[in-house]
């Protein structure tokens, strides 16, 4: 695997993966060989990208990072969760007719996908999840919601997302769920991190309290 180095400031290092699935591999061999490093004080994976920071020598690191020898795919050993969804959303409907297919169908496929978090951002909590075949990818809302509830289970482009508040967004609604995604009371705030793996389990509305 190719990796590209671009210095940031006197002590980050952005490392530049050919793609996300390079990026998740990346990942995850600097958890288990951070010991081979100088000293980093955060890892923080992006969609094709991967900064460490608070590096002790930039360019020590650069020079051991450029001999390793990276797996082509992510291992896919990362915690298990699962997050009842109530599949009612207000774009199910859309979401199916654009994988044609019908939505029961829709409901089916989305939530037999083992996914993965790959990167966080946007908000507290929210992890961008890997798993959709490539040809299920949905483009965002032409015109974005200036409100989307909390636990809302959403897809745009090649990712699935929930919302861990309420918050504008243009991701297309395929359900909810009653799981909290950030809670300061829990160690740690994020259920979600990268690397983790997420199952979405179809239940009924009751089964699913208010986010």
């Amino acid at each position: 695997m190719e990796l590209t180095f671009r210095r940031v400031g006197a002590d980050a290092l952005l490392v530049r993966a050919p793609d996300g699935e390079g990026v998740a591999a990346l990942y995850a061999a600097l958890l288990a060989r951070r010991d081979e490093l100088p000293a980093i004080t955060e890892i923080v994976p992006a969609a094709r990208t991967v900064l460490l920071d608070g590096l002790a020598d930039p360019v020590l690191t650069r020079q051991r990072l450029a001999g390793w020898e990276l797996p082509p795919h992510p291992p896919a050993d990362g915690p298990l969760v699962e997050l009842p969804t109530v599949y009612d959303g207000a774009d199910l409907a859309e979401v199916a007719g654009r994988w044609g297919c019908s939505e029961e169908a829709a409901v089916r496929l989305h939530s037999s996908v083992e996914y993965r978090v790959a990167f966080c951002g946007f908000a507290p909590g929210f992890g961008y999840l890997t798993g959709l075949p490539d040809d299920h990818q949905v483009p965002r809302r032409a015109t974005p919601r200036s409100s989307v509830p909390a636990g809302s289970v959403a897809l745009a482009g090649p990712y699935t997302g929930v919302y861990p508040r309420s918050s504008p967004g243009g991701w297309q609604l395929l359900g909810r769920t009653g799981v909290r995604l950030w809670d300061t009371d829990r160690t740690p705030a994020a259920l979600l991190a990268p690397g983790v793996r997420v199952r979405f389990v179809p239940v009924a509305p009751a089964a699913v309290a208010a986010g």
